[in-house]
């Protein structure tokens, strides 16, 4: 791992009026199952309590980071699209899950999964449309992400937005060809749906202890796009991959992160007892340093090819205290 220097977080960008905390929009201490409500990245909002913090996330990024997010935005165009009026039956589900997954591999996915959505995976304003949800993570390169806080990781993380969304799109538009409707979720930027939540009922990880998601293949290390389809699919379902067993004892984001948002503790979100991250703290940090990700680069998890063979261990250690 590099040692970076990491800018103050003294001096951050702040409100003459503070707004509405973020953690309460997020549904902080919530027990109750509830629908999430928008609070950054939908710049068509201008209402929104943190939009001003969004536009300063925008201004404060490079050209070069800028125009990647722009083409990004262009490859969504054709998250949704007309639907083929002659239909391919689906016989069998779990042979059509099959071939989904492969498809999407051979687009560039990395990982694939496929779950039932849910209300709670949409925004309070947004109607569930779709049955399935075909999850897609794709990781970044290692060797760029090692630099954050610096405008080459955050070039790297738009330019695998760009590549995550290409494969929702293109799979979105293979499964509309064949006579079923499908959209593309691969802007970071559409606040439509919530791709992590999604993402750990379809088997791609569990959520660690710095809100992100963590996947045994690459850690951290890696951005999701989703497809929401009727196509007929079986289902997977979540895994234990050892996750909390490290992010329990483990202190290293915690540490690291220069806002402390981090919390060892987990706590009530909208009715899940989960980690969760301060979004007061850490926001006008990320707007101040290209989207920041250091969580993300410490966790022992995003050493590459460490993942295996630390689940393994995790899971081991686990079994043998539960042995009599």
């Amino acid at each position: 791992m590099k040692l970076y220097d990491t800018p103050s977080a003294e001096n951050l960008p702040a409100y003459r009026a503070q707004p509405v905390s973020g953690n309460d929009i997020n549904g902080l201490g919530v027990k109750e199952k509830v629908r999430p409500g928008r609070v950054f990245h939908a710049p068509w909002i201008r209402e929104l309590p943190w939009t001003v913090m969004n536009d300063f996330f925008l201004m404060n990024n490079s050209w070069s980071i800028m125009l990647q997010a722009l083409r990004n935005r262009w490859v969504m165009r054709r998250c949704a699209g007309p639907v083929a009026k002659r239909r391919v039956e689906v016989d069998d589900p779990v042979e059509m899950a099959r071939q989904l997954k492969q498809k999407a591999q051979e687009l560039g996915a990395g990982v694939v999964g496929v779950t039932e959505m849910e209300h709670n995976d949409l925004y309070g304003d947004m109607e569930l449309k779709y049955k399935y949800a075909i999850c897609i993570g794709i990781p970044m390169r290692r060797e760029e992400m090692v630099h954050v806080p610096h405008e080459r990781s955050g070039l790297e993380v738009q330019r695998v937005y760009g590549e995550v969304a290409r494969v929702a799109v293109e799979l979105a538009e293979h499964i509309r060809a064949m006579g079923w409707p499908a959209h593309a979720y691969g802007d970071p930027r559409s606040t439509e749906a919530l791709q992590i939540p999604m993402a750990v009922r379809a088997g791609l990880g569990e959520l660690g202890k710095h809100g992100s998601m963590i996947s045994k293949e690459y850690g951290s290390n890696f951005r999701l796009s989703a497809v929401g389809t009727d196509i007929p699919l079986s289902i997977d379902g979540p895994v234990d991959i050892g996750v909390d067993d490290l992010c329990l004892g483990c202190r290293r984001c915690t540490i690291d992160c220069p806002p402390d948002a981090i919390h060892d503790d987990k706590q009530w979100v909208r009715g899940e007892y989960r980690w969760y991250v301060d979004f007061d703290k850490c926001v006008p940090y990320f707007s101040t340093t290209f989207g920041c990700a250091i969580c993300i680069e410490v966790c022992p998890w995003s050493e590459p090819g460490r993942g295996p063979k630390l689940s393994q261990m995790l899971l081991a250690k686990r079994e043998k205290k539960q042995t009599p």
